[in-house]
């Protein structure tokens, strides 16, 4: 599964035990009319993965829905789902580290590279 949306928060990595690792970031999505903010986890080599994306960044994220039982010292059955994410690419290029264009800095790239251009076409 995938979605797209706006990077909203990012977490440090968590070393939960000497041998699983975890880092959470939220996702928010606008498609619908209320936004909704949707929390993912990144896990073991996969934790460095939001690093190159800015708060604020438009992302895409594949993900695996991840279900499981737990039962309480009560003999209570809860159940717990977990989004966790596996590839995480900026949405209009489709890298995996894109991050957010500076707009002061275009015109003035552009125009300063085309004003002595001598390309034939």
């Amino acid at each position: 599964m995938d979605i797209t949306g706006i990077l909203k928060v990012k977490s440090e990595a968590q070393q939960v035990s000497e041998k699983f690792k975890k880092r959470e970031f939220v996702l928010t999505d606008n498609s619908s009319q209320y936004p909704q903010h949707i929390s993912f986890q990144l896990t073991q080599d996969k934790c460095n993965l939001i690093d190159n994306f800015a708060v604020g960044a438009e992302i895409k994220v594949h993900f695996n829905l991840r279900g499981r039982e737990w039962t309480s010292p009560k003999n209570e059955i809860k159940y717990f789902n977990t989004l966790e994410a596996w590839r995480i690419e900026g949405s209009n290029v489709g890298s995996d580290t894109i991050m957010p264009i500076d707009n002061n800095n275009v015109a003035e790239t552009f125009t300063a590279a085309t004003q002595e251009d001598d390309l034939p076409f």
